[in-house]
């Protein structure tokens, strides 16, 4: 399925609700819901400069939600996502404090530590990828299993205590800094959900994903190298997920184990609630890329409206549960459709 194919044919007097439904999920209600509810319960929360901070807030978790949505897309999910960020974060920032004793550059020492978090998370990928198409493990049982030895790591390898004295330029230009009058991080994640829109929906890839996610086996029969396509959906979900992690560290100018704590969840929630289904085949880019913001704008609200974060946990899951009880829904609509 092409990522501009409707999921399912639809017609003219169909209700217009359901249409909506059917063509990109659950999220335009949800939306309209959140935007009424929380600029009632805070007069600030549509503001313009509001509105600003929750977009430059969503560009860590777009960019995990895009890579999230290629393994959904192909018919599993990735909870180790927030292991690739601690790690990225952790190696990283080891490999910059260990170069800035070496070499006298400090583009060489980013580079550096850059490149290694990023071998690092090609790494997880590339576990993740082997064991669930060659050894057909349980992707739940192998991201999982996995995010608990690259956690554990990330401990070992910090003793839990943040890793200071990174180059001050690194966190100067990716996590503050602004190219063409943009702030970097939000320019790197418009060039990835740009990028990220033409694999999906104008190259061999993107139609192999689409095909594995819809039907393996089919997908099997017609030629297509499905284990090859599951293990690039994996490793690219990873590097993306390193991507943030690179930009976080940044951010908080350390090294840190604990980052992408709660990555997991939120990116497969964003996906999920923008119409991604959790049995494959189905996704847009654009509509992730909503989907992140608007999780990320509902963590805002409830800032604003001065919800404690343990209920935001509980509310957070519990969007979760609707979503995923209304993917079933919109998939046996579009099932009916067919």
């Amino acid at each position: 399925m092409s990522d501009a194919t409707a999921p399912a044919q639809v017609t003219p007097r169909a209700n217009p609700i359901k249409t909506l439904f059917i063509r990109v999920g659950v999220l335009p209600f949800f939306l309209g819901i959140a935007l009424v509810v929380f600029s009632f319960l805070s007069d600030k929360f549509l503001t313009g400069q509001n509105l600003v901070n929750v977009a430059r807030q969503s560009v860590y978790l777009v960019l995990v939600s895009l890579g999230q949505m290629l393994v959904l897309v192909s018919g599993g999910f990735d909870l180790s996502v927030g292991t690739a960020i601690a790690l990225t974060s952790v190696v990283s920032a080891l490999s910059m404090t260990w170069a800035a004793g070496v070499f006298d550059s400090v583009f060489l020492i980013i580079a550096i530590g850059i490149a290694a978090g990023g071998i690092v998370a090609l790494i997880v990928g590339l576990i993740n990828g082997v064991g669930v198409a060659y050894f057909e493990v349980s992707p739940f049982i192998m991201t999982l299993g996995v995010s608990s030895v690259g956690a554990g790591l990330a401990l070992f390898m910090t003793g839990g205590i943040p890793i200071s004295g990174l180059p001050f330029a690194f966190g100067d230009t990716f996590g503050f800094g602004k190219w063409f009058g943009v702030p970097v991080p939000v320019f790197i994640a418009l060039i990835c959900i740009a990028v990220m829109w033409l694999v999906m929906a104008r190259t061999p890839l993107g139609t192999r994903l689409y095909a594995v996610g819809g039907n393996i086996k089919a997908a099997h029969l017609s030629a297509i190298d499905t284990r090859k396509t599951l293990v690039l959906a994996y490793v690219i979900c990873s590097l993306i997920a390193a991507l943030a992690g690179v930009l976080l560290t940044a951010r908080v100018e350390s090294g840190e184990a604990n980052l992408g704590g709660t990555m997991a969840l939120e990116s497969i929630s964003a996906c999920v609630i923008a119409g991604v289904s959790l049995r494959g085949g189905i996704g847009r880019v654009q509509n992730v890329v909503l989907g992140a913001f608007f999780i990320v704008m509902v963590q805002n609200g409830m800032n604003l409206a001065k919800i404690s974060s343990y209920m935001q946990m509980v509310l957070l899951g519990g969007l979760l549960i609707l979503a995923v009880i209304f993917d079933q829904m919109r998939y046996r609509m579009i099932m009916q459709g067919r």
